[in-house]
């Protein structure tokens, strides 16, 4: 994270004033200083609307996210913290990471077959356990 933008994976750049960052109070026990101090960050980001590429925006509005609403909009509140630039820069490494997951791509599997000494060595242990379960077996009075 840059101070005017946001940094993601590929040289994808956001800038800040797309992201809308709102401070709110902090929600549980906390004593005074929750009830009087604004340390919580709600950070609102619409996918639609932004600069990111269509291809990466599509893939966003894609994922079964409770944080990404129906209209594509990012919702993320932070309050892990006391003091709101912690929370803020929170709630920005969290909408990083989202975005992240979606950029880089995952090379699919590609199958590969079994050596052969790996097919021999699994026989040989089906053998061994075969032989250790027969030693189980209860022995007869004949």
């Amino acid at each position: 994270m840059c101070g005017t933008e946001l940094i993601l994976a590929k040289g994808i750049v956001i800038p800040l004033t797309e992201i809308g960052i709102q401070a709110v109070r902090s929600q549980g026990s906390g004593g005074q200083n929750v009830n009087k101090v604004s340390t919580a960050i709600h950070l609102r980001f619409d996918i639609k609307a932004s600069s990111l590429p269509e291809q990466y925006k599509e893939r966003l509005l894609g994922l079964k996210d409770r944080r990404i609403s129906s209209d594509g909009i990012v919702i993320i509140k932070a309050q892990r913290f006391r003091t709101q630039i912690k929370n803020k820069a929170d709630a920005l490494a969290r909408l990083q990471m989202l975005i992240n997951c979606v950029i880089t791509e995952i090379k699919p599997r590609k199958p590969t077959r079994p050596t052969s000494a790996s097919k021999v060595k699994r026989l040989e242990e089906k053998v061994l356990h075969g032989r250790k379960k027969s030693l189980r077996a209860k022995i007869s009075d004949e």
